[in-house]
């Protein structure tokens, strides 16, 4: 089996990784803002947003964003934590086992950086990634972002 693996998006992917978004049904566009939006948000946000796109060899598959862990925005107590800010795989490529890997790519990032914590917030609906991310071991905390979607966490 072919192993997912990270790529900076720069000028000669920019337009492909944005095209992924397009691969998504409507009621997985509704779960996740689009490829081209979560980079120009991550332009806003360049001290705390870690974004890469996902290749399986030389084939664009997938979109990952992380808010970074920022110890002056947490108290003494609170463990480092890294949120899961988008992450999106193509649709010709879901189901195939790519997105679990591509989560064990992110959790072995956390854990060389010494992160405790990862969330995730997940829009619910018919094609929310609820199940998936439950299935891969995130705990519903029970709680709400403003906005109405549902915080996940694990626990590393």
């Amino acid at each position: 089996m072919r192993i997912p693996h990270f790529r900076e998006v720069n000028r000669d992917n920019f337009d492909e990784i944005c095209r992924l978004s397009d691969t998504l049904t409507p009621g997985q566009q509704k779960c996740v803002a689009s490829n081209t939006y979560s980079i120009a948000e991550a332009a806003m946000y360049p001290e705390s947003a870690w974004y890469r796109a996902v290749y399986l060899d030389d084939t664009p598959i997938g979109f990952v964003m992380l808010e970074l862990d920022d110890p002056a925005s947490r108290s003494a107590d609170e463990p480092p934590s890294m949120f899961l800010w988008r992450f999106m795989v193509a649709r010709d490529h879901q189901r195939s086992g790519y997105g679990r890997q591509v989560l064990d790519l992110v959790v072995e990032k956390c854990r060389a950086e010494g992160i405790a914590l990862l969330e995730t917030s997940v829009e619910m609906g018919d094609e929310s990634p609820f199940g998936f991310y439950i299935k891969y071991g995130f705990v519903d905390t029970g709680k709400a972002l403003d906005c109405g979607e549902q915080i996940l966490r694990l626990t590393m």
